[in-house]
C-alpha cells in the first residue's frame, strides 16, 4: 500500500500494458485502414471537446476513445500504399525501445545520471560513424530530427569558424534544400541578404559554377562565405548534389561543407545507395534521419561532426547548478554537444532494432525499395500516359500524367482521387516551376503489388471528364487554372504581363507599381546582388547580361527581377543571377522588396506568368 495517488501495483501495470499492446496490434495489422483519413476541425471538437475529469476514468473506455476518435483520423505510414511525402514506417522492436526508454524515464543529459544510456548512445552513434566514412576523432548526437540537426549543424559551423553572429556571413544551399535550412538560418540571425539560394540543374544539382561565382561575388564585396549545405537527397526530388567536387571547393576556401543527408543518408547501407553518396565522407558534418531508411519510430535524428571538438566548444556550458555533472575522462555528456539539456534517449529504439534484425534485414529492406522504385520507373517510362518530371534518386520518382490540355488541374485531381479512393496515397511538388505527381518507394511494407496498383489507378482513372465539383481541391490551392502558362525554355520567349490579363487586373498592376525613369546606360540590377525589387517595362528596352554578355533583350510590357523576388523559404531568395542594364532611355514600374508577393495576392493570375518565366529563365542561366 502507498499515499502516492499515481502509483499502480505491478499487476496493474501488466494488465494495462497487454490491453494497450493488444489495441495497437490490431490497429496495426488491420488491412482496411486507409493510408490517410481526414478530419475537420469541428468534426474532430464535436468527438474530443470537454474538461479533463476530476475521477478517474475506466482504461478500456480510454483505450476505445483512442481507437475511434483519435487515431482513425491521421496518416498511417507502415500502409503498403502510402508513397506520399516520406513514408515512416517504423518496426516493432524499434517501439519497443522507445517504450523502454519512456517507461523508465531517462534523462539522457548527463554520464553521471546515465551512464548505461550515454553509452548506448556512443555505440549508435559510433555505428552511423562508420556506416558514412566518417574517422573515429568525429562526434555526434540524437535530436528530434532532420531540422533540428541543421540548426545545430549551421550554428556548430558558425562557431567554429568565426564565433558570434555577424552581418558579414554567408550561407548558400541549393533551390532543392529543405526548408529547415533557411529556417535554422533566420531563427540563427542571418539576414536575407546572408543566404544564397543556388540554382540547380537539369538534375536538380547544385550548380557548382554559380556557387563559385556566388562566393566570388561576396568575397568581392567584403562578405565572408561561411557554409554551403548540400543534399545527400533532397526531400523534394531525391536529387544526390555533387558531393566531391563540393568537398574540394568549400576545403578550398575554408568554408565549412554540410551535408544535409536527412532523407537519403542511411542508404548507405545499400551497396547501390554508397555509390550514389560517394563523397559524403568528406563533408565537415552530416543530418541524419534514422526514421527514414533506417526504419526508426519518430522522433530520431542525428548530427554527426568530422572533428567531434568542434561540436563540444559550440555547445558546452557549466552552470553552477550541474557542477557535479561534468564529465570526466571518457565520459560525454550529450547536452554538451547539442541545443537540449533534458533530453530523452533515442539511442534505444535504434539500438535494439538493430539487434533484433540484424542489419543484413535492413539492407535487404533498402533493396527491395530500390527495386520496387525501379519498377515504378520502368512502368512510367513505358506508358504512354506518363512522363517523367525529373531523374529518378534514392526511390523519389517525379512524374506527370500527360493530358492535352489542363494538366497541372487534372494531375492534381489525380492525386486527390487516390486518397479518396484509399488505395493508396501519393503527394506532390514543383520542380522548375510545373506541377509534379511525387511518388516515394520506400516503405518496408510495400510490395511489387503496391506499387502496380497505385500507378494503375493513375494511369487509367479518367478524371477529364469528371465535373467542375470534382475540380475543387483545397489542398492543391496553387494549381493553375487559367491556361495563361506557358511552358518553354527558350530564352526568347516573351513574357508580357499586361496584355495577359483582363483590362482590370492590369489597371491594378499598374496601380500599385511606382514610377521610375532611368537613363540610357545605367545598371538597373547587380549581377549577384541581394536586392529584391521588381521591374515592369512600360517604354524603353533592357538587356539582360550574364558574365557581360547578352543573354536577351526586354521591351515593353515584359518585366525582370522576379527571380530574386520570389520568397524562397523563410524570407530568403535567390541573389540577381544576372545583370540588367537601359538599352535606351526606361520608364518602369517598380515593385519594391516584398511588391511582388503583393501583386500575387491582389492579381492572382500575375503568378501564373510569373512562374512560368522564372522556369524559363532558369534553365536559360
Amino acid at each position: 500500500m502507498t499515499d502516492d495517488p499515481l502509483a499502480l501495483d505491478a499487476e496493474t501495470m501488466r494488465r494495462l500494458g497487454y490491453r494497450a499492446v493488444d489495441m495497437l496490434v490490431d490497429r496495426m495489422t488491420d488491412p482496411t485502414i486507409p493510408p490517410l483519413r481526414r478530419a475537420t476541425p469541428d468534426e474532430m471538437a464535436a468527438r474530443l471537446s470537454g474538461p479533463p475529469p476530476d475521477e478517474p476514468q475506466d482504461f478500456d473506455d480510454i483505450l476505445r476513445r483512442l481507437d475511434e476518435d483519435v487515431l482513425p483520423f491521421m496518416s498511417k505510414g507502415d500502409h503498403p500504399g502510402f508513397f506520399a511525402y516520406v513514408p515512416f514506417a517504423g518496426t516493432w522492436p524499434g517501439a519497443l525501445g522507445d517504450l523502454i526508454a519512456s517507461a523508465t524515464n531517462v534523462y539522457a543529459g548527463s554520464w553521471m545520471e546515465a551512464a548505461g544510456p550515454s553509452h548506448l548512445e556512443l555505440e549508435v552513434v559510433g555505428w552511423f560513424k562508420d556506416w558514412v566514412g566518417y574517422p573515429p576523432e568525429a562526434a555526434g548526437i540524437l535530436v528530434s530530427g532532420g531540422s533540428a540537426a541543421n540548426l545545430t549543424a549551421l550554428a556548430c559551423a558558425r562557431e567554429s569558424l568565426v564565433g558570434p553572429m555577424s552581418d558579414d556571413l554567408v550561407a548558400y544551399v541549393s533551390d532543392q534544400a529543405h526548408a529547415s535550412v533557411a529556417r535554422s538560418a533566420r531563427n540563427l540571425g542571418f539576414r536575407q541578404s546572408q543566404v544564397r539560394v543556388i540554382p540547380s540543374d537539369d538534375r536538380l544539382r547544385i550548380r557548382v559554377d554559380l556557387l563559385e561565382s556566388a562566393m566570388d561575388a561576396d568575397l568581392r564585396a567584403g562578405r565572408r562565405p561561411l557554409l554551403v549545405s548540400a543534399n545527400g537527397g533532397a526531400t523534394n526530388s531525391g536529387a544526390i548534389d555533387p558531393l566531391p567536387e563540393l568537398a574540394e571547393l568549400c576545403h578550398e576556401r575554408t568554408v565549412w561543407f554540410h551535408v544535409d543527408a536527412a532523407y537519403g543518408g542511411f542508404a548507405v547501407l545499400s551497396e547501390r545507395g554508397r555509390r550514389q553518396l560517394a563523397g559524403i565522407e568528406l563533408a565537415d558534418s552530416i543530418t541524419l534521419d534514422p526514421h527514414k531508411w533506417l526504419y526508426q519510430p519518430y522522433e530520431c535524428g542525428c548530427l554527426l561532426v568530422r572533428d567531434g571538438l568542434q561540436l563540444r566548444r559550440a555547445f558546452l556550458m557549466t552552470p553552477d547548478y550541474l557542477r557535479e555533472a561534468v564529465a570526466l575522462d571518457r565520459e560525454v555528456n550529450f547536452s554538451d554537444l547539442g541545443l537540449q539539456l533534458s533530453r530523452m534517449a533515442r539511442a534505444f529504439k535504434v539500438w535494439v532494432s538493430v539487434q533484433y534484425f540484424g542489419l543484413d534485414a535492413f539492407r535487404r529492406a533498402i533493396d527491395r525499395a530500390f527495386d520496387l522504385a525501379d519498377r515504378a520507373r520502368r512502368r512510367i517510362v513505358a506508358s504512354d500516359r506518363f512522363e517523367l518530371a525529373a531523374r529518378p534518386s534514392l526511390g523519389i520518382l517525379s512524374f506527370r500524367r500527360v493530358f492535352a490540355e489542363d494538366e497541372d488541374l487534372l494531375n492534381a485531381r489525380l492525386v486527390s482521387e487516390l486518397e479518396k479512393s484509399g488505395l493508396g496515397l501519393v503527394s506532390s511538388t514543383r520542380l522548375k516551376g510545373r506541377y509534379t505527381i511525387r511518388m516515394c518507394v520506400m516503405s518496408h511494407t510495400s510490395g511489387p503489388e503496391d506499387v502496380d496498383r497505385v500507378l494503375d489507378f493513375l494511369e487509367q482513372t479518367d478524371v477529364a471528364e469528371m465535373g467542375s465539383e470534382a475540380a475543387r481541391y483545397e489542398r492543391h490551392p496553387d494549381v493553375m487554372l487559367s491556361g495563361i502558362r506557358r511552358r518553354t525554355t527558350d530564352r526568347r520567349a516573351r513574357f508580357a504581363l499586361l496584355e495577359s490579363l483582363p483590362t482590370e487586373d492590369a489597371a491594378r498592376v499598374v496601380a500599385l507599381g511606382q514610377p521610375r525613369r532611368i537613363a540610357t546606360g545605367k545598371t538597373v540590377i547587380e549581377e549577384w546582388d541581394a536586392s529584391q525589387d521588381f521591374f515592369l517595362i512600360r517604354e524603353g528596352s533592357v538587356e539582360v547580361l550574364v558574365d557581360g554578355v547578352r543573354i536577351a533583350r526586354l521591351g515593353p510590357d515584359e518585366f525582370f527581377g522576379e527571380i530574386a523576388a520570389l520568397d524562397w523559404g523563410a524570407g530568403f531568395s535567390y541573389p540577381r543571377i544576372a545583370q540588367v542594364v537601359a538599352a535606351e532611355p526606361l520608364e518602369v514600374l517598380v515593385y519594391p522588396d516584398g511588391g511582388l508577393l503583393k501583386l500575387f495576392e491582389e492579381v492572382p493570375d500575375v503568378e501564373q506568368i510569373i512562374r512560368s518565366a522564372v522556369e524559363s529563365r532558369l534553365a536559360a542561366r
